[in-house]
């Protein structure tokens, strides 16, 4: 069993051969549990439905509202059209919301003065996905929580719900798929993918200049997955054939992320 996260976007973008990696995988007995996100779809949706949506420090402002707009997109859109691309391919997938089954119990982030009904996971229910893994299917799983009482909703950041599912699985890897080959340096003029950073020399880069632009929010969701077990996360590009068999096998691709 791995963790993989990866943007509701990317996800939508990705090719056919991508989905028929996945399916090999199944069938070879490794089962991957997918956390996705979607910001660019919700905001698409707020935007049409005339709902304002700003962000304070990288967090979505929250309202009931907006929640509404969230969970349809992300539990309904985003997690079934993921579902269906797996299953297209021959792979078997079941579409889960942290809400289904308590999966992702959750409370208040520190700031909801400023956010509102973001949350902070305190809770993963390991053994639902076990045992859907166990039954065959791919657990695909869109990052809303909710309270221990099972009545408040949340808004979860995918980076920060993917770290923590992982965690609680007791899984030290996960994989993030964008569309970079991974983290690019300028050396001697030319681009090239660090095979392996810190954490620290990223924040390094990201003050020198080296990391910049639409870069910066990648590493950095990235590096928000490394928390509690999870000490690395591998960022890869999901257009690159057979991208997370190369990772598993462990083929130099794309670019290790490590604690220290």
């Amino acid at each position: 069993m791995f963790v993989m996260k990866c943007g509701g976007s990317t996800l939508a973008a990705l090719p056919d051969v991508f989905f028929e990696d996945l399916t090999r995988l199944q069938a070879e007995g490794e089962i991957p549990v997918i956390v996705h996100g979607g910001g660019p779809a919700i905001s698409d949706t707020l935007g049409k439905l005339g709902i304002e949506t700003e962000f304070v420090n990288g967090l979505r402002k929250t309202n009931e509202a907006v929640l509404d707009v969230v969970e349809m997109v992300l539990a309904g859109q985003i997690n079934k059209q993921i579902v269906r691309n797996i299953q297209r391919s021959g792979a078997n997938a079941v579409g889960l919301s942290g809400v289904d089954g308590h999966l992702i119990q959750a409370q208040p982030v520190a700031n909801a003065h400023e956010v509102g009904l973001v949350g902070d996971v305190t809770r993963v229910n390991a053994e639902l996905i076990q045992g859907i893994v166990g039954m065959g299917y791919m657990p695909v799983i869109a990052p809303v929580g909710i309270g221990a009482d099972g009545g408040q909703r949340y808004n979860i950041n995918a980076d920060t719900a993917a770290g923590a599912v992982a965690s609680h699985l007791g899984v030290e890897r996960m994989i993030v798929v964008t569309d970079v080959p991974g983290i690019l340096k300028t050396v001697d003029g030319e681009k090239r993918v660090l095979p392996s950073v810190t954490v620290r020399e990223i924040d390094e880069m990201i003050a020198s200049g080296d990391i910049y632009g639409g870069m910066i929010p990648k590493v950095r969701a990235a590096v928000q997955c490394i928390q509690g077990e999870v000490r690395e996360v591998v960022i890869v590009n999901g257009s690159e054939p057979q991208v997370l068999s190369k990772v598993l096998k462990g083929e130099g691709i794309g670019t290790r992320i490590v604690k220290a």
